[in-house]
């Protein structure tokens, strides 16, 4: 049963060493990560998986021990999943994908030593359903669950932004931190994946597996970070 869960963005620059001199602008942002994270260590989990978007073939699951690297962006900086100095053998695919990437980075900056911890992709393209039910398997069962969803918002807020500027993107993202902010399933599960995909919301299918994961749970969520300084929407939110 899912007992708690965090939502948080996966941009490569949330790593000081990738933003260089521009890591002070995402101070905030780490922040509330961190808070983030501290609320699934209060919930006592059983067990921690990690879900984050991904290109498929790179499914997973990946396991404690699985390896990270930001040597694409410039960075002799490589990651463990799990617990500090955990080792073990990479899980299917090779290296963890990006997304799952920074997921482990935040895992080693905040120390996690709560649960043990798993990490599995959600492909970028799947379908709100299929999204719902890789969720509801996750948290079946009795063992007391926490998830780390990671995953961006539009793309497209700003004329500089990656994917250029759109007039939707910014009704997107408040709709998206609405749901997130007040653990709402079925908005979640309503995000139209055309949509998202036109605004390059690579969030979308991890939020709907969380969606999924926490149908008829009763859990309350809180909205702790909603930006978008690069041109890209930036969420953190916690349900527990």
């Amino acid at each position: 049963m899912l007992v708690a869960a965090a939502v948080c963005p996966c941009p490569p620059l949330l790593v000081p060493e990738v933003a260089v001199g521009a890591a002070a602008e995402l101070d905030g942002l780490r922040a509330a990560c961190y808070d983030a994270l501290a609320v699934l260590a209060a919930a006592r989990p059983g067990r921690l998986v990690v879900a984050g978007p991904a290109r498929e073939p790179a499914a997973g699951p990946f396991p404690a021990g699985s390896r990270g690297t930001f040597h694409g962006y410039g960075v002799d900086l490589e990651v463990t999943l799990g617990t500090a100095g955990a080792a073990g053998p990479a899980g299917p695919g090779g290296d963890l994908p990006p997304s799952l990437t920074v997921g482990a980075w935040l895992l080693e900056r905040t120390a996690w030593q709560a649960a043990p911890v798993l990490a599995v992709a959600v492909g970028e393209d799947w379908e709100p359903a299929r999204c719902a039910a890789a969720g509801r398997e996750l948290a079946a069962g009795e063992e007391r669950l926490a998830l780390l969803v990671l995953g961006d918002g539009s793309a497209c807020r700003t004329p500089a932004a990656p994917g250029a500027f759109d007039e939707r993107a910014a009704e997107f993202d408040t709709a998206a931190a609405r749901a997130l902010g007040a653990a709402d399933t079925a908005a979640l599960a309503a995000l139209d994946p055309a949509l998202a995909a036109e605004l390059h919301a690579a969030g979308r299918p991890a939020w709907q597996l969380l969606a999924g994961a926490a149908e008829g749970g009763g859990l309350a969520g809180r909205l702790l970070h909603d930006s978008a300084p690069y041109g890209v929407g930036y969420i953190v939110a916690t349900w527990a």
